[in-house]
């Protein structure tokens, strides 16, 4: 994960490099400006060109910019980036190696691990951050043994029992700077990810923190969530709120990096909306545009959130050699069904959404159980969901009650581009317009909706799904 800008001085003219990594899990913006034509300006945040720039852009992720021909090209070529296309051969046809899909996911875990800083998990109870945690804490604890067995070497050495040879640098030492995993997750009071991450933290045996928060504490912080965040997207704003709120009481105590589960909705097909896919060829190339775009949204929130307080966030799921084992996998074999029709396997698990995630993770070589069968078996709960349900209702709520049916019907005249179909999204777009006021900061922003022609509801909530266990109604 990098973004970054490069400055040659040596050579004349001055020659620029800008590059952002292949998912795009860090940002970078450029910017033109007509009041200085032949100048390109990059930052890291929005806010740093809205005064000066009338053309801006989200930097496209795995692309190099260099000035000496002053063109951008990519860089990052892996075999499933061109999936999304309908050109022959652009769907994968690979079986499932459930062990490849085990080990690559481990190997990816840890590699982040490598800190000498004290860091943590975000644990919400849903699969993807329990598996995160549950790899994390069989390292730590590899790590936390290693560390003591060099001690004792040590020990030894002081009092002549040992070989010199036998006095070594402590290399684990540098792979956890605390000997057991911290976890953190948050939701309003007995919110269903509150529930399932204790019951994940004491199966793991994390020192868990639980953090609470009100549906009021939540709309307060809103607008400051929209100003680090740079964007106006309903579902970025909705989950990006708690996982602010988090990160604030994470790094006040000293917990400076932390691991999270973005990424495995999208290359797996995890959302909900995914199950009325038409056909293997379309779930595929729903994932691909979909870890394409992870840069206007999971990425986007996953960085920005933290970051705001100087928390650094890492994503296992977006190693490279991950997305090549799971991107490449046959789309037959990810898509599950709907309802009553959820098949199960010779085992009697259900197939359902990643159900090759969760297979993967059902047996561990070892013979120990990586999850509880509840949790990893636990349906998909988007964040902003899964953290109160009352917090979606609550922000539409508020929505509801201080934006007037007026302004709401002259929302078209207001923002003619990319205009808000719901008062929520008109209350959000509003805050984002004061805070930058200007059409190529608006530009820059992309809203995260499911397939309205594969029959689904616009709202981003999971609960618009109707195989949802707490679905709104019965219809898509």
């Amino acid at each position: 994960m990098f973004s970054f800008v490069l400055l040659d001085e040596s050579v004349t003219p001055t020659r620029i490099i800008a590059a952002r990594d292949p998912i795009g899990i860090t940002t970078l913006y450029q910017g033109r400006s007509s009041k200085n034509p032949g100048a390109v300006y990059f930052a890291s945040e929005l806010k740093a060109l809205v005064d000066e720039c009338d053309d801006i852009i989200s930097f496209p992720p795995g692309h190099v910019y260099d000035s000496k021909t002053d063109t951008t090209e990519r860089y990052f070529k892996p075999t499933w980036w061109d999936g999304d296309s309908e050109a022959e051969g652009s769907i994968p046809t690979n079986k499932a190696d459930l062990d490849l899909v085990r080990t690559t996911l481990e190997d990816a875990v840890r590699k982040r691990l490598m800190s000498e800083v004290p860091y943590g998990v975000l644990l919400s109870g849903g699969l993807d951050s329990s598996l995160i945690a549950s790899i994390a804490a069989r390292e730590t604890e590899k790590v936390a043994h290693a560390q003591l067995a060099a001690r004792q070497k040590r020990l030894e050495a002081m009092s002549g029992t040992a070989t010199p040879k036998d006095i070594l640098i402590d290399e684990a030492a540098t792979l956890a700077a605390w000997p057991q995993l911290h976890s953190f997750s948050v939701g309003l009071p007995n919110s269903p990810d509150l529930l399932a991450a204790r019951k994940a933290a004491a199966f793991l045996g994390t020192v868990h923190h639980e953090y609470t928060f009100t549906v009021q504490e939540g709309l307060d912080a809103i607008p400051e969530v929209i100003y680090h965040l740079e964007t106006y997207d309903v579902t970025t704003v909705r989950a990006s709120t708690p996982m602010y709120l988090l990160s604030r009481k994470i790094k006040a105590m000293g917990v400076k990096m932390v691991l999270s589960g973005e990424g495995s909705d999208e290359i797996l097909g995890g959302y909900l909306y995914f199950h009325a896919a038409p056909t293997p060829a379309a779930f595929h190339q729903e994932c691909v545009k979909r870890v394409k775009n992870l840069h206007t949204a999971d990425c986007l929130r996953a960085n920005k959130s933290t970051m705001a307080w100087g928390l650094e966030a890492r994503v296992p799921f977006l190693d490279k050699a991950f997305l090549e084992v799971a991107m490449n996998i046959d789309p037959k074999e990810k898509m599950f069904t709907k309802g009553a029709e959820t098949q199960v396997d010779q085992d009697g698990k259900p197939k359902m959404e990643k159900y090759l995630l969760r297979k993967a993770f059902d047996c561990s070589p070892d013979g120990k159980a990586y999850l509880p069968k509840s949790i990893l078996w636990r349906q998909k709960e988007q964040f902003s969901d899964g953290v109160g349900y009352s917090w979606i209702d609550g922000i539409k709520d508020h929505a509801a009650s201080t934006v007037t049916d007026e302004a709401f019907a002259n929302r078209h005249t207001e923002f003619p581009e990319d205009t808000p179909d719901t008062k929520e999204g008109y209350f959000i777009r509003e805050i984002f317009q004061g805070l930058f006021p200007s059409k190529a900061a608006a530009s820059t922003a992309v809203r995260w909706i499911p397939r309205g022609d594969w029959g689904c509801a616009s709202d981003p909530s999971g609960r618009s799904v109707s195989i949802h266990n707490a679905a709104y109604n019965d219809t898509d």
